[in-house]
């Protein structure tokens, strides 16, 4: 049996430990982060779209933050989403109504909106509103973790990183369980900072966004939508960015019978937040730990791909600790992102706090209430 270090496949917000009451004095720094992130002002309609299992005191901490900044606060609890467009006949009506009238959504669910037709990038992207995913985040640990990295050294993460991802002409993700795959023909999300209206953006902040139009070799997943940790290496081929093969027992039969029109290979996020959790973190919040790699598969449509549209039969893949090389120079080496050594990198940390604390990447250690970007 293959063993996760870092999860244990949880698979929904009920299976997470809850928070004691007192903690929400704890989540602030994060909490704060993520209202300035969002650009929340006086006045405004915001729509707080918990999913039923979601832990009240992390409810509570974000709606409490946004009424201290005399927002017009709405809390809609809803029914958890599925996977992949698994459940795709659910009615969403009102979360749909209620996304409309809205100035900022920040939504807490597990598989994430953007699964779901109605509330889909393209919906999204049709309305005036600003819509912060905590996309299996909305946790005590994530606001704890990732959350309380300072915005301005993320982004400082995130121009240096595209400097040299954006030029790659080939860019090759190993680990030691077997990945080998190389992504070439990229265009990566240049994601320009606090939201703007129609913008969809993951929270805590995360990492570098890319598309691929090549994909060749080996992705041996070590955490995924369909199976969770698999009980034996999950070994997946793929030729011209198609997948060509699944193998790997119960878990290859599970993503077969999940997307029986095939796959291709959607999008790809290297991790750049040193905060972000490994050990004890969801899936969508360790795809964001400063070195980690994740990738979304996607289901073909009458057997091509089709990228207008949400990713029914979407399945992400975490690799946790990678190396990555960029046209042939190392980006990451085995889950350490070598940026984090960088002078440019720790002379903006250094403006909140001592660079070897601010960038260290073991979250186990907690970023200090006053590194967080408080003024």
């Amino acid at each position: 049996m293959t063993i996760n270090p870092y999860a244990g496949s949880p698979f929904s917000y009920v299976a997470e430990p809850a928070a004691a009451p007192y903690s929400i004095v704890e989540l602030m720094p994060g909490v704060r982060n993520l209202c300035e992130y969002v650009r929340l002002a006086p006045g405004e309609r915001v729509l707080l779209m918990m999913e039923h299992t979601i832990d009240p005191v992390v409810v509570q901490a974000i709606a409490a933050a946004a009424a201290l900044r005399d927002a017009d606060v709405r809390i809609l609890s809803v029914p958890p989403f599925s996977a992949g467009g698994w459940d795709r006949q659910a009615s969403l009506e009102i979360e749909t109504a209620a996304f409309h009238e809205a100035d900022v959504v920040i939504s807490g669910t597990w598989w994430g909106e953007v699964h779901t037709a109605p509330l889909f990038f393209d919906q999204i992207k049709s309305r005036s509103s600003r819509f912060l995913s905590l996309h299996m985040t909305a946790t005590a640990g994530a606001l704890l973790t990732g959350g309380r990295l300072p915005a301005e050294v993320f982004y400082a993460l995130l121009r240096r990183a595209l400097r040299q991802l954006s030029a790659a002409g080939s860019i090759r993700v190993t680990s030691a369980r077997g990945t080998d795959v190389t992504f070439s023909g990229l265009a990566f999300d240049p994601d320009p900072g606090a939201l703007r209206s129609g913008d969809w953006r993951p929270f805590p902040y995360g990492g570098a966004n890319f598309w691929p139009t090549e994909t060749e070799g080996v992705l041996v997943v070590e955490d995924c939508t369909v199976t969770g940790v698999p009980e034996e290496p999950l070994r997946i081929t793929l030729e011209g960015n198609l997948v060509r093969k699944i193998e790997g027992g119960a878990a290859a039969a599970q993503l077969r019978r999940y997307a029986p029109g095939g796959l291709y290979m959607r999008h790809g996020l290297f991790g750049l937040n040193p905060k972000v959790r490994l050990a004890g973190g969801t899936q969508f919040e360790r795809e964001k730990h400063a070195g980690a790699f994740y990738c979304g598969l996607d289901g073909l449509t009458d057997g091509v791909p089709v990228t207008s549209g949400p990713g029914f039969a979407h399945c992400d893949c975490q690799v946790d600790r990678p190396t990555v090389e960029v046209d042939g120079e190392l980006f990451v080496e085995h889950g350490r992102l070598l940026m984090l050594d960088e002078p440019e990198i720790r002379e903006v940390a250094a403006q909140f706090g001592p660079p070897d604390v601010v960038l260290d990447d073991n979250p186990v250690m907690i970023l200090p209430r006053r590194y967080t970007g408080a003024g």
